[in-house]
């Protein structure tokens, strides 16, 4: 019989989720709806189901990474779990409402990192370490892909006048693209809200992806909507063929991490790529200003996670709840 403790949990990890799930609409679908590749109803129905089988078919190692590789204990209390879900719920809500790009996982790791050094617990700074590591090349990495992408198929067949013109192939294109970083998505930021059943021991991990691969699909499926064209467009001057080029770097990207129980940031590769793209062409329509917004959210997420999470910990110490 569980406890009001896990329920607690329970509602919070699925709040987030239902959260994530609506804010990675544009990353995932908003290049194919923008372009007209397809409507806003069909974009939601193909990626709530994608998100949600990636979620409970792929996101075993990296729900590991979060649940026991974080803070160094093999388990934790529920008290400590739900407090840094609700951190990272709180900010990643703020963070969404003024409309500064943040990374999700950025923000629960390192709310993660505060609650551990609130409560006492024992960091796993080596895992963390990784994870700065990658947040780092990730977005590189993407850059050099989106740009070796575009090279290649220029060079493969080179862009004509009609090349922003939208074709039926390139529609395929982008709702394929669309699809596969739907799926990315599930297995990638499941985590972020169902880790803590991994890390409490309340759920296995495949049972702790499919309840957040659910929160995902109704989170798409219900406040995604509005979400979906909140798209980093003004960063570059996309055309259909570049467009496929970036969520696909993305995708490789994302996946590539998620095969070594590792997570990243969907919106920072894809930013990356989209730039990457963009200097293939030597367009110079980056709009610098932009980035340097998206750089400040990145750098704000880390730290308010910290203070967040450290000062939640401390009220649950002081409470007797930890």
């Amino acid at each position: 019989m569980l406890g009001l403790s896990a329920y607690l949990l329970i509602a919070l990890a699925f709040a987030f989720a239902i959260s994530i799930g609506a804010h990675y609409t544009g990353a995932c679908m908003g290049m194919p709806y923008a372009a007209g590749a397809i409507r806003p109803a069909q974009a939601l129905l193909l990626m709530a189901p994608l998100a949600l089988v990636g979620a409970a078919l792929a996101s075993e190692g990296v729900e590991s990474t979060v649940g026991h590789g974080i803070l160094h204990s093999p388990s934790v209390a529920l008290g400590v779990a739900a407090a840094i879900v609700a951190s990272a719920l709180v900010l990643t809500s703020a963070y969404n409402f003024v409309a500064w790009p943040t990374s999700t996982i950025q923000i629960l790791v390192f709310s993660a990192v505060g609650v551990g050094l609130g409560a006492g617990l024992p960091i796993d700074w080596a895992t963390i370490g990784t994870l700065v590591v990658l947040w780092a090349i990730a977005p590189f990495a993407a850059f050099g892909l989106g740009y070796l992408f575009v090279r290649v198929s220029d060079r493969w067949r080179p862009p004509s006048p009609r090349a922003a013109a939208l074709g039926r192939s390139a529609a395929v294109g982008l709702v394929a693209v669309g699809a596969a970083a739907s799926f990315a998505m599930g297995a990638n930021d499941v985590s972020n809200a169902s880790g803590a059943f991994v890390m409490t021991g309340l759920f296995g991990l495949v049972l702790a992806g499919l309840v957040g691969g659910i929160g995902l699909a109704v989170g798409v499926l219900t406040w995604g909507r509005p979400l979906l064209q909140r798209v980093a467009f003004d960063v570059v001057q996309l055309d259909p063929r570049m467009a496929i080029a970036s969520q696909l770097a993305q995708s490789t990207v994302i996946l590539v991490s998620v095969a070594f129980g590792l997570f990243t940031s969907m919106n920072q590769a894809l930013v990356g790529a989209m730039i990457g793209t963009g200097i293939a062409r030597r367009r110079t329509t980056v709009i610098w200003k932009a980035v340097r917004a998206i750089l400040l959210g990145w750098a704000l997420g880390p730290v308010s996670g910290v203070a967040l999470g450290f000062a939640l910990a401390l009220c649950l110490a002081h409470l007797g709840a930890v």
